[in-house]
């Protein structure tokens, strides 16, 4: 894992060499890469528009919201155990015990995951991953960066991408159908949960692009800032904010 670390700093370094070279004059110098990342963004919201979308409103029409809150609830239990990984990685000992907790309490009392019991009893979610864990390390974000297809991100998240991929629990299921129909099921639940925002973004943002660049690179440094201030031995009130890269909601 340390060599991992080493390989995904390596990339951020690269990466962020090049996105210096890149700056504009006069532009964000967050968003060296802005006229790329529009027409990425572009295309993306081209396929969501087409595909996506209409997927989410059918899934969400024709399924029992029962059913859609089971589902969510099975893929962040799943979520859970990478950050378990990225918690342990981070020396944030609370959140690494109480992320094992809700693991364990959800998948042996809550039917594999698909009853949140962990909520209920107020054990808290400390959603982290190997971005986060780059930063707590000193590895600078970098700029931001929209990926076809994955949406926001920045050179950090992307250089963590091939560690988080790994770190996917779907990967390990080596029935191929079953595990596509696993990774389908999980982006149109994940879009199905990005209407209600969608729809307010629409009516509310005068440049969607700005108003999307700001608000994740917002997060992302707000969640990095809460992983930094957690101690060895416990984490600071509310430090379960930190959303996955990729979030890629």
């Amino acid at each position: 894992m340390l060599l991992l670390l080493a390989r995904s700093a390596a990339a951020v370094a690269a990466l962020a060499l090049v996105a210096g070279c890149a700056t504009a004059p006069g532009g964000d110098p967050r968003d060296p890469f802005e006229p790329f990342n529009r027409d990425v963004t572009r295309f993306n919201d081209a396929v969501d528009n087409a595909v996506l979308r209409p997927v989410a409103i059918g899934y969400q029409n024709i399924t029992p919201q029962f059913v859609r809150t089971g589902v969510n609830n099975f893929f962040g239990n799943l979520r859970d155990v990478w950050s378990l990984v990225n918690n342990v990685l981070q020396l944030r000992v609370q959140a690494s015990g109480e992320t094992l907790i809700r693991i364990g309490t959800n998948t042996l009392f809550g039917l594999g995951g698909l009853v949140d019991i962990a909520s209920e009893l107020e054990i808290d979610r400390h959603k982290t991953d190997f971005g986060l864990t780059l930063g707590r390390y000193g590895v600078p974000t970098g700029p931001y960066l929209v990926l076809p297809l994955l949406g926001p991100s920045t050179v950090r998240d992307t250089a963590a991408l091939p560690v988080e991929w790994k770190g996917d629990v779907l990967s390990y299921v080596h029935d191929v159908p079953v595990r596509n129909s696993l990774y389908v099921l999980r982006l149109v639940d994940t879009r199905a949960g990005l209407l209600r925002a969608g729809s307010v973004l629409e009516q509310a943002a005068l440049d969607k692009y700005s108003f999307t660049r700001d608000a994740y690179l917002q997060l992302r440094n707000a969640s990095a800032q809460k992983a930094d201030d957690g101690s060895l031995d416990d984490d600071p009130a509310g430090a379960d904010a930190a959303p996955a890269a990729g979030a890629r909601p």
